[in-house]
């Protein structure tokens, strides 16, 4: 097994006594934890999750406590006794002297807010099916007396059928116990989704602890509402519930009636359940009975079962496929903003962000320094998401293709660029009902229409020494730093076949977004040779790196990318 940690360096490679064979490469990263699949010893089955945590560099250097990591594990232990079907189950767990691993259930449908195109959300219909699965795993949750504390698109994922599960306990909290409830006072979460009573408390002892403390499981409403407005529209309603944001006052001022395009394109049902959810005074807020109770989430779903679970898998992941599309005749949508370049510790933020500090909300730069444990890892230690084969330097010369994705491919290839779901979205023209069914006539689960990996990825005939200096430029006209690799160093990228370019920043609501840019040479069915790149998120809203990708691609230019069709 390889090493994993620190961060390039050989000093801690992932522990040997494992009750599992690990038999992947990173499918997920975090501040201090790597995420890879795993399977029995002496089986094929079952494939599950191991997260794997850096105890250097989330104790010593990150801001987790032991404790914290106890409290997750003992929660996420309490939760999966009930088996929840929208709830991630953990397995089992361990520890060695370098690192902490939990054993979970894979969600092998990957994460569900890849598969929604910023700035539009998704169906109502769509929204609906999900916000009712989410909803029930809060419920669940509340009733065993825990509140998650952190809901938001990454902790966000799906069953091979498409179903949600809800994953992320390490702020989970115990709000009730024995018909006793208690209040918590720390100050963490996601700016974005969380309560405006966690960030807008006294603080008089310590800046991350409340002096009257919040109810955990009332949030998680507030939390939810947000969710919900973001699979409707695809953007969040503000950066932060607080007077330095704009959109929150006027949100506060109007009563929840904001003069903001946004809101105004949610019908007036869904709208009077938003206002119930996201209502200032936490003690007028909407109970889950509340929610339940609703028109609107009562409303009859097709895609909805009797038992809660999806009822036409092919059916609903049509859909959403049919709403992912690249469209190079419109200019990038909002930028993300750079870390400022003098700021050499800001590069080095809490890119989780597990734990957000109040002094923190309003500017991410001031962040106390962190380094991600991704960072300086091996660029390539990714599982690879295509069906592609690798391109083997020893056995084949680099592609000779020519600078435009204009040119012939053989009946095999184009065959094969039709059937891949995440190359659908370059066609020149949106989808016929049709062509969806040329997709989805062989699937079988919700997975063989929108696979698991990631949707923010191309291929291209160009060169990896064309394109490295094309992504690079790409980003430097977005206000994204990145340093154009020197000729040497393109060189033995082409050489070896693979490249990566690493990228940090703010994401428009003022969020960390990092991750990298892969160039892997690649040969495609019919011998022909091409290159995949996949932006491939390590910490951040997986939403975000949807728009961020798009918005790249579409700064590289439509001629780059190979598209069915042509």
């Amino acid at each position: 097994m390889g090493p994993g940690g620190p961060p390039g360096s050989q000093a801690a490679p992932l522990p040997s006594n494992l009750p599992f064979r690990v038999v992947s490469k990173n499918i997920g990263t975090g501040a201090y934890a790597i995420i890879r699949k795993a399977i029995p010893l002496h089986a094929a089955k079952p494939v599950i999750a191991i997260k794997f945590i850096n105890k250097q560099h989330a104790f010593k250097q990150g801001r987790l406590t032991p404790t914290q990591l106890k409290r997750e594990i003992t929660l996420h232990e309490h939760l999966s006794r009930g088996c929840h079907q929208n709830i991630i189950r953990l397995l089992t767990w361990g520890e060695d002297p370098n690192w902490n691993w939990l054993a979970m259930e894979l969600a092998d449908g990957g994460d569900l807010f890849d598969k929604i195109e910023p700035d539009m959300g998704v169906g109502e219909d769509i929204a609906h099916f999900y916000f009712t699965q989410l909803m029930n795993a809060v419920a669940f949750m509340h009733s065993k007396g825990v509140a998650h504390r952190d809901l938001k698109p990454e902790n966000v994922l799906l069953s091979a059928n498409g179903d949600l599960k809800l994953a992320d306990f390490g702020l989970a909290a115990l709000f009730e116990k024995d018909g006793q409830t208690r209040l918590c006072n720390t100050v963490c979460g996601s700016p974005p989704y969380i309560a405006p009573e966690v960030v807008q408390g006294k603080r008089s002892q310590r800046i991350d602890v409340l002096d009257v403390g919040y109810a955990a499981n009332i949030c998680d409403i507030w939390s939810c509402g947000v969710v919900l407005f973001v699979l409707l529209l695809g953007n969040t309603p503000w950066d932060e519930p607080t007077l330095e944001s704009e959109e929150f006052v006027e949100y506060m001022e109007t009563k929840g009636h904001p003069n903001d395009e946004l809101w105004a394109q949610l019908p007036q049902d869904i709208l009077s359940l938003l206002l119930g959810m996201m209502e200032l005074d936490p003690r007028q807020r909407y109970t889950i009975a509340d929610i339940q109770s609703h028109p609107w989430f009562q409303r009859p779903n097709k895609y909805l079962s009797p038992s809660g679970r999806n009822a036409n898998p092919i059916g609903l992941a049509a859909e959403m496929l049919s709403q992912l599309r690249i469209d190079f005749s419109k200019p990038p949508s909002q930028t993300q903003r750079s870390v400022p370049s003098q700021d050499v510790d800001a590069m080095d933020i809490d890119c989780s962000p597990q734990y957000t500090r109040p002094e923190n909300i309003n500017d991410i730069t001031t962040s106390v320094p962190i380094t991600p444990l991704t960072d300086d890892a091996a660029p390539f230690d990714w599982e690879r998401p295509s069906t592609f084969a690798t391109f083997d330097p020893s056995t084949m010369p680099p592609p000779r293709l020519p600078a435009s994705s204009f040119f012939q491919l053989p009946p095999s290839t184009q065959d094969a660029l039709s059937q891949d779901p995440a190359m659908s979205q370059f066609t020149p023209t949106p989808r016929t009902q049709e062509d969806l069914i040329t997709l989805t006539q062989a699937a079988r689960q919700f997975r063989d229409v929108l696979p698991p990996s990631s949707f923010s990825r191309f291929l291209s005939p160009l060169s990896i020494s064309v394109l490295v200096p094309l992504v690079v430029d790409a980003l430097t006209r977005l206000g994204i730093p990145a340093d154009m690799p020197d000729r040497l160093l393109i060189e033995k990228w082409e050489a070896r076949g693979e490249a990566s370019v690493k990228v940090k920043m703010a994401d428009p609501r003022r969020q960390a977004l990092s991750g990298n840019v892969v160039v892997e040479r690649v040969v495609l069915d019919g011998g022909v040779g091409s290159c995949e790149v996949r932006f491939v998120k390590g910490v951040g809203d997986p939403l975000e790196w949807r728009r961020f990708f798009r918005n790249v691609v579409v700064g590289m230019g439509e001629r780059v990318v190979m598209r069915p069709g042509r």
